[in-house]
């Protein structure tokens, strides 16, 4: 009997899932657990996974296509057999017209070009509509084929970052403030931590936790950062919600830490590790992106310094992570080698102006320059 694969309900906000990509085509075989499709919804994709080992019989969403989780996309079985097809009928008593047969990337070509299929003519077996039917309809085959390799539809995950940035952008008051912190004796603090971290705990700490930690404990002392302006008033949150903002390859992930004030360093930076895991495998929840009061971005892998962070809307502050660099630093009035972090605060200036930001984040670089306080 043919096995329904459909949409999953990646969370209870998700509305809408999209297939970003079709791995398999009608017809090939798979194998129980190999990656099918990706799938795409808000800022998170995942792989959807065959769940038994078989034919791929049909696929009722195309590429791009959006549809409400719980909706089947495909059909698995034997690879003669005929069920979902029954089952088409059964659902659909009184069809209007036989559904055309087309490849998943033919049917993309053919909906970028604006061409109805229902025209087409297919060449492949049982009359199924190929790539190559689909190019050979074009006007101009060859210009045709370099603007699909050149101008790849947007994902959802793309469309909703842009969107969201937009968003903060046009509805707060944004501006930005720097600082350097000397994390020398950090540096040395963290060496040290990290023997006992590692051998009891398989956890290494990062200036990452350090920063994450920090950040928590100023966000307790200065309440006013830690919230948001809506509807004409200023909302601010006796706990910490703490987004950390992962890279991906195709776009970006906030995971959200909930309670991170309840947390020890350790604790913090295991489930920073556990989400950032979760997030560069595309197993992140929408109730684990969602609901942030605080995000933290750190862009020092990449050798950035300074930068101009945006607000993770509605939150009323972002903290950007530059790259850390040697420069002489005085210590007891002795010049010496030491190690500053670039840190650069972007708040909204509905919710606090710059003193009260400033003082939270100059309480950011206390803590860091005096790393013992972080663990009392």
């Amino acid at each position: 009997m043919a096995i329904e694969v459909v949409m999953p309900k990646l969370g209870m906000s998700m509305k809408e899932g999209t297939v970003s990509v079709w791995n398999k085509e009608v017809g090939e075989t798979v194998n129980k657990g190999e990656s099918i499709a990706s799938i795409n919804s808000e800022k998170i994709e995942m792989e959807i996974e065959s769940p038994a080992e078989g034919t791929v019989l049909d696929i009722k969403v195309s590429e791009g296509e959006g549809v409400p989780p719980g909706t089947v996309i495909c059909y698995i079985g034997e690879g003669n057999e005929q069920v979902e097809e029954k089952k088409e009928r059964e659902l659909q008593p009184n069809p209007k017209k036989e559904r055309k047969k087309i490849s998943p990337v033919a049917r993309k070509i053919a909906h970028s070009a604006n061409l109805d299929i229902d025209t087409l003519v297919g060449t492949g077996p049982g009359g199924r509509i190929t790539k190559a039917d689909v190019l050979h309809a074009l006007p101009d085959q060859k210009e045709k084929e370099l603007n699909e390799t050149e101008h790849p539809p947007v994902n959802m995950m793309r469309k909703t970052i842009a969107s969201r940035m937009m968003e903060s952008l046009q509805t707060s008051a944004q501006l930005t403030i720097t600082m350097k912190a000397d994390v020398t004796k950090l540096i040395k603090l963290q060496h040290q931590l990290n023997v006992t971290a590692i051998a009891r705990h398989d956890t290494k700490l990062t200036m990452t936790d350090f920063v994450a930690k920090a950040a928590i404990l100023s966000l307790l002392a200065h309440p006013v950062m830690n919230s948001r302006y809506q509807n004409g008033r200023v909302e601010t949150f006796e706990y910490v919600h703490l987004g950390i903002a992962a890279a991906l390859d195709n776009g970006l992930a906030v995971p959200v830490i909930r309670h991170a004030e309840r947390l020890s360093l350790i604790e913090l930076a295991k489930n920073i590790k556990l989400y950032g895991k979760k997030a560069s495998e595309g197993k992140l929840l929408h109730d684990e992106i969602n609901g942030s009061t605080f995000t933290i971005t750190n862009l020092g892998a990449y050798g950035v310094e300074y930068f101009t962070p945006i607000l993770n809307p509605p939150e009323a502050g972002i903290l950007g992570v530059g790259t850390m660099y040697e420069t002489p630093v005085y210590q007891d009035d002795e010049l010496c080698k030491g190690t500053i972090l670039p840190l650069s605060l972007t708040f909204d200036h509905r919710a606090l102006d710059g003193a009260p930001a400033s003082a939270f984040l100059s309480t950011v670089k206390a803590y860091l320059e005096k790393p013992v306080s972080i663990l009392l």
